[in-house]
Parts: C-alpha cells; sequence; structure tokens
C-alpha cells in the first residue's frame, strides 16, 4: 500500500491513497483524515485502507483523480518524534579518516542516533529556503521507517512488527555550522534545517524481497544538477531498523508516529558513489589532499529516488531546488 499527504491549507494536510504506479490517488478521509490520525489506530485502519489500495489499482474507485506530486506534503508533514541514526559505517569511517578524527568507540555494536527537529517537514518538490550559502548546504539521502506505539525496553524481534511504513528523505544539513554543536555534545539545531521526504510512504510488502532482515534492499540513486553522483545500496546498511528502534525505545516508549532514519546511505565500494556532498569532499581529501567539490549554491537542484527491480519508482522521486530564504 501507497500514502501520501495532499496540502490542503492546513499543518497536517489530507491523507490520500495512492496507485502502484503513482499515477492516480483517491480520498483516505473517510478511513482517517491524517497520517498521524491513521498510524494512531492502524489496527483499526489497515484493513480499509488496503482495501481502497486495492480497489484503486483495479480501476473500481470512481472518485480516484491524477496524483499530482507537486502537491504533495511530506506523508507525515509534522512529527511527535524524529530520531536519526548513523547506520552506514562506511560514511562514518571515511569522515574520521579525511578529518583525523578518533575512531568512536563501539561505533560498530551501539547506534549513533539523535534526535532532530519534526516540527516542519518539507515535500518532495518544496524549495529548500535557507539563509546562507556560507553555511555549506548539503543533502543526505536516507530511508526512514513509522512505527505505532513503541514500548520502552522493546527488543530488536519485537520492534520488527512496530515498522508500518517505510519512507525516503533528503535529511538537509549545513556542514560549517555542525562542527561547533557536536563538539558541545548537545545535539544539532542551526546545522540541521528542515528535512524533505518523497512522496509516498508505503508498506514493507510493497518492496517485496528488497525488504528483508529489516533492511531497504534497494539502490538510492541521487542527481545534482541533473548529474548522476551516486547510487549506493541500502542493504549495506549496518544496524537493521528493528535494531535502531529498540535503541531509541531503551529508556523510553516511542508514540505512534516517531520516525527512525538510517542516516546517510553509503556503501564501501567507491563505485557506488555517495547520497551526500560531504562524503564526496571526504573521498576528494582523501585522495588528493583537499575537497575539490563545493557545496550547494542557491539555484542549485537535488534528485533521488529509489527504483525496484522491476524499474518501478517505489516512493516517488524527491525534487528541489535550494533557493535564499526571505528572513
Amino acid at each position: 500500500m501507497k500514502l501520501a499527504t495532499l496540502y490542503d491549507g492546513s499543518r497536517d494536510g489530507r491523507l490520500v491513497v495512492v496507485s502502484k504506479n503513482l499515477l492516480e490517488a483517491v480520498d483516505a478521509s473517510r478511513i482517517a483524515w491524517t497520517l498521524q490520525g491513521a498510524i494512531e489506530r492502524w489496527h483499526e485502519v489497515e484493513a480499509p485502507l488496503i482495501d481502497l489500495y486495492e480497489a484503486l489499482n483495479k480501476g473500481l474507485v470512481k472518485e480516484a483523480f491524477p496524483f499530482d506530486m507537486g502537491n504533495v506534503a511530506a506523508p507525515l508533514p509534522r512529527a511527535y518524534q524524529w530520531c536519526d541514526a548513523s547506520a552506514f559505517l562506511s560514511h562514518g569511517e571515511r569522515m574520521q579518516r579525511a578529518f583525523g578524527l578518533a575512531p568512536i568507540e563501539g561505533a560498530d555494536t551501539v547506534p549513533l542516533m539523535y534526535q532532530g527537529a519534526s516540527d516542519n517537514f518539507l515535500g518532495p518538490c518544496d524549495d529548500i529556503p535557507l539563509p546562507d550559502e556560507k553555511h555549506g548546504i548539503d543533502f543526505e539521502g536516507e530511508f526512514a521507517v513509522l512505527v505505532d506505539d513503541v514500548p520502552m525496553g522493546c527488543t530488536e524481534a519485537q520492534a520488527a512488527g512496530h515498522i508500518k511504513l517505510l519512507l525516503q528523505l533528503n535529511d538537509v544539513s549545513l556542514r560549517t555550522l555542525a562542527p561547533r554543536e557536536m563538539k558541545t555534545g548537545f545535539g544539532f539545531i542551526q546545522a540541521k534545517p528542515a528535512s524533505s521526504f518523497a512522496p509516498v510512504a508505503v508498506t514493507p510488502d510493497e518492496l517485496g524481497d528488497a525488504w528483508f532482515m529489516g533492511k531497504v534492499h534497494l539502490p538510492l540513486e541521487v542527481q545534482l544538477n541533473g548529474q548522476p553522483i551516486g547510487h549506493a545500496h541500502g542493504g549495506e546498511m549496518h544496524f537493521s531498523f528493528p535494531q535502531l528502534i529498540a535503541h531509541a525505545a531503551l529508556t523510553r516508549r516511542l508514540h505512534a508516529g516517531s520516525l527512525i532514519g538510517s542516516g546517510t546511505v553509503s556503501n564501501a565500494d567507491p563505485a557506488a558513489g555517495v547520497s551526500c556532498l560531504s562524503e564526496l569532499r571526504a573521498k576528494e581529501m582523501l585522495m588528493h589532499g583537499h575537497p575539490l567539490t563545493n557545496y550547494m549554491s542557491f539555484g542549485d537542484r537535488i534528485r533521488m529516488e529509489a527504483r525496484t527491480s522491476a524499474d518501478e519508482c517505489l516512493f516517488g522521486p524527491i525534487e528541489q531546488r535550494v533557493v535564499r530564504a526571505h528572513l
């Protein structure tokens, strides 16, 4: 099943069910007005939403309308909680080598994770408004999961059953602001502006064999200004999503609507390219002694999408432009 949220003038938008080919949609408000409302009552709404999805794919829904990605918000325009990990070890290892940083003790056994801002997520085609190019504007291609209520102390095995939807996102980062915030130990604030999400959230069964061991086994295609720069594979994730959920829930509950991110998709093989400019610059530093690639400028465009083995666009593409914010 595929779900999306249309802009309707409200903060949380209007839930729609989207066809498998992403061409049509149907209003789901008679079942749940918002995705947050749906995830809070998932045991009640899952079956009727699936029935509507199947009818839509069979062409049996008279109320169906063309699915316009230009009018789509993030599947969850705001969330009660957003926890982002760094589950691809090759990303951290490259950064450490490039900048001469000491390895983080236990990084391969205990996930790295921070709690990010979740009150304002951007839609897949929304401009990315930022105040200054000097802040080191970067993108980060990631996958994420949306969970229902997760109890404190949830085990890895139990966590798998709490994953209801999968998402793909662009975790926007400001690299020149990050070092100081990292040194303070208090976490990111200024260095992490609003993230943006691909058009649809999907149930795990939509991935078929590409969803196993709690990981998205698909490449994430990334283009900057029309030029391919990466196709790193999500299957190389060191920590699975159930492991990340169990880590986040060790000492607290996760309420329905919490999002857990994978961190930048990264592969050990350099031929896979990158999912963020920071890692590209790190590779250039290791090879040439200094970075060759600049961070993003106003007017630059970023595109991301994950395609299935049948070459179908799974979540829909993220296609955005960086612009100067009007302060």
